[in-house]
C-alpha cells in the first residue's frame, strides 16, 4: 500500500485519534547537542531548520511561562560501562564523554536561567531519570517535544511520555533525523499509536492561550 492508503488503512482501523493538548504544558528539548547537530560528528546529521524552529517554540514558551527542560546524553565511566550494551552498537558513544564539547546544548539555543536540564544514559528522557517527578512536582501534563533523532531519542521519549500518562505533542518543524525515511515513518507510527503530531504554527498558538 502506498503511505495514502496506509493513512486511511489505520484511520478506518481506529488509530490516529487525538489526544489533544492539556492545560499545563512544558517544553523538552530533546539531545540537541553539539554531538547530534554537527553533520561532520560520527552521530550527527544536517538540523538547521529543527532548531530554527526550535527557537521560536521556545520564544513561545517563555513568554507563556511554560517550563524549558534540555536533555543530553553523557557518559563519566573511562571506558562508557555506564552506556551498557549501547555501546557496543555503535561507535559513535565515544563523542558523548562527559565533560566533553560533544554533550553540550547546541550554542543555537540558549538556555535560560530558569531552564533545567536533564542528564541521561539511554534513549529516553524517562529512562532511570527524575523527569516524572519533575513534572508531577510542576501539574504538568502536556509535553511539547523537540529534538533528535526522531527515530531514537525523540520517538522513545513520546512513547514514554504516553505510558507514564503524560500528553506527548510532537511538534513536527522541531525533530530530525539523520534519515529521512525513518524520519517520516516514526512520525507516521508516533500519530498513529502513542502522540500527536502537531505543527509550530499550533504549538505557539496552544502556548499563546496559556499567556495570563
Amino acid at each position: 500500500m502506498s503511505i495514502p492508503d496506509e493513512k486511511e488503512f489505520f484511520r478506518q482501523r481506529g488509530f490516529g485519534q487525538r489526544i489533544g493538548f492539556g492545560h499545563r504544558p512544558a517544553v523538552l528539548v530533546i539531545d540537541f547537542i553539539n554531538a547530534f547537530t554537527r553533520p561532520d560528528w560520527m552521530l550527527g546529521a544536517s538540523l538547521d531548520q529543527e532548531i530554527t524552529a526550535t527557537q521560536s517554540l521556545l520564544t513561545a514558551a517563555r513568554v507563556a511561562g511554560a517550563p524549558v527542560i534540555f536533555s543530553t546524553v553523557s557518559y563519566d565511566d573511562a571506558d562508557f560501562k555506564d552506556a551498557g550494551i549501547w555501546a557496543l552498537k555503535q561507535k559513535g558513544v565515544m563523542t558523548l564523554r562527559a565533560d566533553s564539547d560533544g554533550v553540550v546544548l547546541d550554542s543555537r539555543l540558549v538556555r535560560n536561567a530558569g531552564d533545567s536540564l536533564l542528564v541521561k544514559k539511554y534513549a529516553s528522557c524517562f529512562f532511570g531519570t527524575d523527569l516524572v517527578a519533575r513534572l508531577v512536582s510542576r501539574s504538568i501534563d502536556t509535553l511539547l517535544l523537540a529534538g533528535c533523532t526522531t527515530s531514537g531519542f525523540a520517538r522513545a521519549t513520546a512513547v514514554d511520555a504516553c505510558q507514564s500518562g503524560f500528553r506527548p505533542m510532537v511538534v513536527q518543524e522541531c525533530v530530525g533525523d539523520r534519515s529521512q525515511a525513518a524520519h517520516l515513518q516514526s512520525l507516521f507510527d508516533l500519530d498513529a499509536k502513542y502522540a500527536d503530531v502537531v505543527s509550530l504554527d499550533e504549538s505557539v498558538h496552544y502556548l499563546r492561550q496559556q499567556v495570563t
